[in-house]
């Protein structure tokens, strides 16, 4: 185990939940936009976008080593893709909007803005608690550092 293992792993998680803002920020400003890709000659309304994230692809040494039963303090975390929620759209009547259909409804998003602001905390104490680690770590290799000085 490396002595900044601990280091490399927060910060594999801040570069994870930093994506995950990126893409919750892309939700919340697309919530409202009825055409993204056109499909077929008719435009579809943006779809909301989730992070898939997945216990980072250690050497082959932490492999074998975690198989043998050593001791191993993890990979990290990363991002295994961003894919899109197949949930359905939302219908909204509203007759004068251009991209009404004949029925007078306007299809919407699939972005809920109350699961994206929980999303958002949930990611924002994530990073606060990596920073809080990656703090800790630096301050127990900075008093290793004032041992050896002694």
């Amino acid at each position: 185990m490396s002595m900044f293992s601990g280091m490399n792993i927060s910060s594999s998680a801040l570069s994870a939940q930093r994506l995950r803002m990126d893409v919750i920020s892309s939700n919340i400003a697309n919530a409202d936009t009825t055409r993204d890709t056109l499909v077929n000659g008719k435009w579809q309304p943006y779809r909301r976008k989730e992070v898939v994230l997945s216990a980072g692809n250690g050497s082959f040494s932490s492999m074998l080593s975690s198989r043998l039963g050593s001791i191993s303090a993890g990979n990290g975390v990363q991002a295994a893709g961003i894919v899109e929620d197949q949930a359905n759209f939302k219908k909204e009547y509203s007759p004068d909007d251009p991209d009404a259909d004949a029925a007078g409804y306007v299809t919407k998003p699939n972005v809920d803005i109350l699961t994206e602001m929980t999303d958002m905390i949930s990611a924002t104490r994530s990073y606060e608690a990596n920073v809080t680690a990656l703090n800790a770590s630096k301050a127990m290799l900075m008093k290793t550092l004032e041992i050896g000085q002694s």
